[in-house]
């Protein structure tokens, strides 16, 4: 049987995420202890987790962290195509809605993109069949490391991303790269 400190620092590894090409360092972060890490589905998906629904919700948020190894465009280009992912109630464009915050961790720019709305992504890319989910958030996060973006996606109901926005700024304040 495990003591509890051996289970906490079981607990710990697991949470604390590496990310990346040895030669070119890693991203490093660590998420929080309620978060679930999910297997990621493509290699273009570094690292996945599941954020507790809130009491309420109909589903859990996800985040998940890409590195697009030059293959996404920069930040402005992702921020504007998950911009259009969302859609207003009122018919306004989600650009007039966004709002975006920047500041360095650890000498890295992060920006973050924030969009309220109904969440409309592709269900899978090159579909054209559409999610149309109601009352969701999105933020999508580019952090400029020395080998390049990395990106961070939480998507999910409102409520819940935004009773995560202290573990998600948490996990932002850890990032380093080595």
């Amino acid at each position: 049987m495990m003591t509890l400190t051996q289970w906490l620092l079981l607990t710990f590894a697991y949470l604390t995420v590496s990310v990346g090409v040895a030669a070119q360092g890693s991203l490093h972060f660590e998420a929080p202890p309620n978060w679930t890490q999910i297997e990621t589905s493509s290699p273009l998906r570094v690292a996945e987790f599941g954020l507790p629904r809130s009491t309420g919700d109909s589903e859990d948020a996800k985040l998940v962290v890409y590195d697009f190894s030059g293959e996404g465009g920069v930040g402005e280009n992702n921020f504007e195509r998950w911009t259009n992912q969302m859609l207003q109630p009122d018919g306004r464009s989600s650009s007039d809605v966004a709002t975006t915050t920047s500041f360095e961790v650890n000498g890295m720019s992060v920006t973050i993109l924030d969009v309220p709305g109904i969440y409309s992504a592709e269900v899978q890319p090159g579909s054209n069949v559409h999610y149309y989910k109601r009352g969701f958030r999105l933020k999508a996060t580019v952090v400029e490391t020395p080998a390049g973006p990395y990106f961070f996606k939480l998507t999910g109901p409102n409520r819940t991303v935004t009773e995560s926005k202290s573990d998600f700024n948490a996990l932002l304040a850890t990032i380093n790269f080595q």
